[in-house]
């Protein structure tokens, strides 16, 4: 009798500890997830306005922001390794060490974007031999080399925000980084369009109000970084300094890692954005609406992943060990509800957000059929990215980042390539295909985690 009710007694306290820990998460998340979704409106934007200039043009975004998306994608997570060291330092109350991680984050930002735009000028000469409608290709090259321009102050802007939200206050970029997709949204229009006085620039028009959108989001950051009081002691005393090399090799051994998972996976939907180029412009257009639905509903479980790295990463600093089983059951339960969420809008109201983007019919039924995987493969999306997300706060980093490796181009882009063209599906099979490969990664790292938690608590 008493062992039962002492068993009782600490099933109820483990889901109190569950409850109390999701709750933490979302207070934390929540402008992170907003935050995600802000910047993904950033491309909702452009594809919104821009579809509506003909299906050539949209096929042209869609090749752009396939290039365009793993250079950046590699670099917000070679940047991750900010929230790690910020959220460690602060659990372990090291203010230099915060410090730290901030200023060689943003020189990292800075270094890489130049490189990065570098690279895509010599890309952009080539544009018309990666295998696309040459209509397509010659409408890309200007739009392409804006918008990687625009990936310097992107970048910057997310070292900062980055080292904030693992400061706890992320509230305030979260309004900064909304401010930015405003004033997108109205450049778009005044550009695309030429009002107020300004040239009709179309397609390259959106581009242009993307750059002067990111640089205005990367001025505000760094103005209320320097304003804010009570994080004085956190942030940078003098931005320009000499390298320590030993803080900026402790973030590139985390963020490296963490960038090659993240490539990995944005990398295989790019590639399938760039098959869909063998299925003409009308596959093209249907890839980058159901892609760009399919990566607002993606910003909800990845914002709360950020959130859990960075609790994951307090509770380890601060020696509270017992915390982290209950803070990884509580962020797979919270991605699990959300993801389902997600899951459900793309299966039962496919043809009304399609038709939102577009008016073809062809493009609209493609879409949804799109959409209907894009449904089966965002709970499993969303669990796997916050399981890799908590360890990374763990600082387990190489082994994941060879799962996403694997998943993806060894399982999920194969697969898919046998399923589109060698079953004959067409560009739904590509989309089967990516969905495997996101099933391999979440039943690898889902165990890890569970067995890492176990791990480092027995290990206290």
């Amino acid at each position: 009798m008493d062992s039962g009710r002492l068993g009782t007694q600490s099933h109820a306290r483990k889901r109190m500890s569950h409850f109390h820990e999701s709750r933490l998460t979302l207070h934390l998340a929540l402008p992170l997830m907003i935050g995600q979704l802000s910047q993904m409106l950033l491309s909702v934007a452009d594809t919104l306005m821009v579809g509506h200039l003909g299906v050539t043009v949209l096929a042209a975004l869609t090749f752009s922001t396939a290039l365009f998306h793993v250079p950046f994608v590699f670099g917000i997570g070679l940047l991750s390794g900010i929230s790690v060291i910020t959220s460690s330092a602060r659990g372990a109350n090291d203010a230099r060490r915060a410090r730290g991680s901030c200023r060689h984050g943003l020189y990292l930002a800075l270094a890489l974007g130049t490189v990065l735009f570098g690279i895509s000028w010599i890309i952009s000469l080539n544009l018309d031999r990666l295998g696309q409608p040459p209509e397509v290709a010659a409408r890309t090259t200007v739009f392409f080399r804006i918008i990687m321009a625009s990936i310097i102050p992107a970048l910057a802007s997310i070292a900062l925000k980055n080292h904030a939200d693992a400061l706890n206050r992320p509230w305030p970029p979260f309004w900064i980084f909304l401010g930015g997709v405003t004033l997108n949204v109205g450049l778009n229009w005044v550009m695309i369009h030429g009002k107020f006085g300004c040239p009709v620039l179309g397609f390259e028009g959106a581009a242009w109000a993307t750059l002067i959108s990111r640089c205005a989001i990367l001025v505000a950051m760094f103005a209320w970084l320097l304003w804010v009081k009570d994080l004085h002691e956190w942030v940078p005393h003098r931005w320009i300094h000499w390298l320590d090399f030993s803080d900026f090799r402790r973030l590139l051994a985390i963020g490296f890692p963490s960038s090659l998972q993240m490539v990995s996976e944005v990398a295989a939907f790019s590639m399938a954005g760039l098959l869909m180029g063998r299925f003409g412009a009308e596959a093209m257009a249907a890839h980058q609406i159901a892609i760009t639905l399919a990566g607002v509903a993606f910003m909800i479980p990845l914002g709360l992943s950020m959130a859990l790295t960075v609790r994951m990463g307090q509770a380890h600093g601060a020696g509270e060990l017992h915390r982290l089983r209950p803070i990884a059951v509580s962020g797979w339960i919270l991605a699990g509800i959300f993801s389902m969420v997600a899951a459900s809008l793309f299966l039962f109201c496919g043809n009304f957000l399609a038709s939102l983007f577009v008016r073809s019919p062809e493009v609209i039924a493609l879409t949804c059929s799109l959409l209907v995987v894009a449904g089966f493969f965002q709970f499993i999306d969303g669990v796997q990215v916050a399981s890799s997300a908590m360890l990374r706060g763990l600082h387990d980093i190489r082994v994941p980042a060879m799962v996403g490796f694997v998943a993806y181009w060894c399982v999920g882009l194969p697969a898919g390539a046998g399923l589109a063209f060698g079953l004959q599906l067409g560009p739904v099979g590509i989309w089967w295909g990516l969905a495997i490969g996101l099933f391999i990664a979440l039943v690898a790292l889902g165990p890890r985690l569970w067995k890492r938690t176990r791990c480092v608590t027995s290990s206290a």
